[in-house]
């Protein structure tokens, strides 16, 4: 995971309306009116409390950051979250160890949520199931947060499909909506009702009878309202607490009091971790703006920044940057020289080079508008993100006394509007107003999502990156060279980088106690493995803690090749291994001992074949094929520099004792080749717990005999490119060769970790 250099992001006006047809002076009123508003819009979402009604709600946001215990407000200044630090669970309340999620599409009239939606939506439901256990997507980040049981919330999620559930909405509705949808009789336009918690509740209730779905602490269900329906947590009106807000009367307050999406709990029997009556639930109103839809009148097509990303661009040069337009040399007696449409030509480009928002799911418009004609399919990824933000805070929440900080902000929150690393054009299209950054890819599709907030950053202060988008569980050590038996060696496995090294378990009392990732050594002669925790800050502590293993000495008995295996397991439960080859000089061991992977440890492969026959004249089977020793093959990378690298090649020196024919494969993460649009064969037969690897980069090797060389591997004009945009990137050498015995070849795999910068 890359670490990021923050500063002080550029303050910036910004707009969440856009009227594409409407007349110059309307657009201007109307960006001013809301450039005012903004400036009194809340920090971050956090548990809330209306009348009796208590909710996790992700209040509207666009003109700040979060970053973990940094942010910016709305002038500009950076800012200390402070409660970040008070982020916890201190009596060990449930979290979700797993979860069922179901779709269900309250939308009487199924034209108001369009199918091309539903299907986007759909769609990354299902690929958040189908990468479920994945390092590489945002929800493993959730995977350090446990409860009492010391089961952490892990990443595992199933798609129970999606439904439209046709039920008429209540004929008395319960609150007033602040900002109705405008009539539009071209279109069948109209303003649907608003709908109260409450009424949620109840239909939501009725539904899971009527379906016969399961209730209880392992399902969760998302409730979808289409454009034209608010959903109030009271009355409404202009100053209520709503999916809408006013932008006519007490604008400030409706928009601070405003909000995205929320969750929630029905526990009918009041028990503490809940039980099988229990039904946890997400409420995703249509929170997306309307940019794009052209069969929504001019005032409705608006942005939805406030509900996804804020306007900033974390694929700028400065991360976390708002978006803003070119400075322009025209100056205003050139300006006012120009018509009409010019003049508004000229705004509207300048417009869209201001925030705006980014719909990775966007079909390229005008060639492939969505089914009504229009290019607003992308509006569908800004729910998706709602839906993403959710499963987090409700993973980790479910019933609102589990993980939050002190002012009740939940795991989504302490990183809002924080995007990056992201991949993509953010230059936004005529047609969609919209960019097409994305920082996951799960299934065969990418997403935009919010980062989650990683705790262990603020436990141990290496990587310490508190907003992350996917792990890393990456075991390095360097092996020693020139080793002679009898003596000392160490190994050095503190190389590893493990985002998640550190968080907060639980005694068999309840009692809160330090948990770290443990690492585990095997070092090929036979001697018991030896696991422990890593030094650190803390360090190890006894007596639970104890001992410290992530570095250690080791002497070798005799002379040999041998394999030393690394075996990280983060507080996730995740865990990965990384082999090398440490060639030891001195006296072979005796026979019967065997510890040498050279004289014991060789893989080969032998065949034997038997003829049937009577009894009577049977013949002797064939004696097995002898053993051929594995080869003994060894692999350094000289390159230490990325730029010069992506130039002229990876140098890599290597030894081999005989013969030998094979490859040399450069791996890459695939959660950072997705990122950079990098594209490469999955890596097959790394060792158990190795994350995801693509291939990027390979190379022949043949030989006539043992010996010493080097070889230099090339990347694609596509991958060095990609690879120059980071600062540091760290690769994989895999080595595999056989040697050439006709009867029963052995092959020798190498495995080599590196940090070019």
């Amino acid at each position: 995971m890359t670490a990021f250099a923050r500063r002080l992001p550029v303050p910036a006006s910004l707009r969440t309306s856009t009227a594409r047809r409407s007349a110059l002076a309307l657009a201007c009123t109307t960006l001013l009116s809301l450039a005012l508003l903004l400036a009194a819009a809340p920090a971050g979402a956090q548990l809330t409390k209306v009348g009796s009604t208590t909710v996790g709600v992700q209040p509207r946001n666009a003109e700040s950051f979060l970053d973990g215990m940094v942010g910016e407000t709305a002038g500009g200044g950076l800012v200390e979250n402070l409660e970040a630090e008070t982020f916890d669970n201190e009596d060990g309340d449930s979290v979700l160890h797993d979860s069922r999620v179901y779709a269900i599409y309250w939308s009487p009239d199924n034209d108001y949520y369009h199918g091309d939606w539903q299907h986007v939506i759909n769609g990354f439901l299902q690929g958040m199931s189908a990468e479920s256990n994945a390092l590489d997507d945002v929800f493993a980040v959730d995977s350090q947060y446990t409860d009492r049981s010391n089961l952490p919330a892990y990443n595992r999620v199933s798609f129970g499909g999606a439904y439209d559930d046709y039920n008429a909405y209540p004929s008395s509705p319960d609150c007033t909506d602040p900002h109705p949808l405008t009539e539009e009789k071209a279109h069948d336009i109209k303003a649907l009702t608003c709908l109260s918690d409450a009424q949620i509740q109840q239909q939501l209730e009725t539904f899971i009878t009527e379906h016969n779905l399961q209730r209880g602490m392992e399902s969760v269900f998302y409730v979808l309202t289409p454009p034209g329906v608010g959903v109030c947590l009271d009355g409404g009106t202009a100053s209520g607490h709503c999916s809408d807000y006013s932008t006519t009367e007490n604008t400030a307050e409706s928009y601070a009091n405003s909000f995205c999406s929320y969750h929630s709990a029905i526990n009918p029997d009041k028990v503490a971790d809940g039980d099988g009556n229990t039904v946890l639930y997400g409420v995703i109103p249509w929170t997306a703006g309307g940019a794009g839809d052209g069969q929504l009148a001019g005032v409705d097509q608006t942005y939805g920044i406030a509900c996804q990303d804020g306007g900033f661009n974390p694929a700028g040069e400065v991360v976390e940057e708002h978006e803003h337009a070119k400075e322009s040399s025209e100056t205003t007696e050139e300006f006012d020289k120009k018509t009409h449409e010019e003049q508004e030509k000229l705004l509207r480009k300048r417009e869209l080079e201001g925030p705006h928002q980014e719909e990775p799911s966007q079909a390229e418009c005008p060639g492939q508008r969505s089914e009504d004609g229009f290019c607003d399919r992308g509006l569908a990824d800004l729910i998706v993100n709602q839906i993403a933000q959710e499963q987090q805070d409700i993973v980790t929440d479910p019933l609102l006394d589990a993980w939050h900080d002190l002012a009740g902000k939940e795991v989504a929150d302490e990183c809002r509007n924080f995007f990056a690393p992201a991949a993509g054009s953010v230059t936004a299209s005529e047609e969609s107003e919209a960019g097409q950054l994305s920082n996951q890819t799960l299934g065969e599709h990418s997403y935009y999502l919010n980062d989650a907030f990683n705790l262990a950053a603020l436990r141990l202060n290496d990587p310490g990156v508190p907003c992350l988008n996917g792990l890393n569980l990456v075991p390095q050590f360097t092996p020693p060279n020139d080793v002679k038996s009898g003596e000392p060696v160490g190994f050095d496995g503190m190389e590893s980088d493990v985002s998640l090294n550190a968080a907060i378990g639980y005694s068999a009392s309840g009692a809160q106690q330090d948990n770290y990732a443990t690492y585990k050594w095997n070092f090929g002669d036979g001697t018991p493995e030896l696991s422990g925790y890593a030094p650190g800050s803390p360090p190890c502590e006894s007596p639970w803690l104890t001992p410290c293993a992530a570095s250690e000495y080791h002497t070798y008995k005799y002379g040999g090749a041998y394999d030393v295996t690394l075996t990280v397991t983060d507080v996730g439960g995740h865990s990965a291994s990384v082999t090398h080859e440490v060639l030891v000089s001195g006296p072979a061991a005796p026979k019967e001992e065997g510890p040498s992977k050279s004289e014991s440890s060789s893989s080969s492969s032998s065949s034997s074949s038997s003829s049937q026959s009577s009894p009577a004249s049977s013949s002797p089977a064939p004696a097995p094929a002898a053993t051929v020793p594995a080869p003994v093959a060894a692999a350094v990378i000289a390159s230490h520099s990325l730029s010069s690298t992506l130039k002229k090649g990876l140098v890599v020196r290597y030894s081999v004792n005989e013969q030998v024919a094979g490859h040399f494969d450069v791996l890459l993460s695939r959660t950072i080749a997705r990122r950079l649009g990098i594209t490469g064969a999955p890596a097959s037969g790394l060792p158990a717990g190795t994350p995801p690897e693509l291939v990027i980069a390979k190379a022949l090797l043949v030989t006539t005999k043992g010996g010493r060389s080097t070889v230099d591997i090339q990347f694609s004009k596509h991958t060095a490119a990609r690879l120059a945009r980071l600062h540091k990137v760290s690769l994989m050498l895999r080595l595999i060769v056989r040697n050439a015995s006709p009867q029963s070849p052995a092959t020798t795999t190498v495995l080599t970790a590196i940090t070019l910068g």
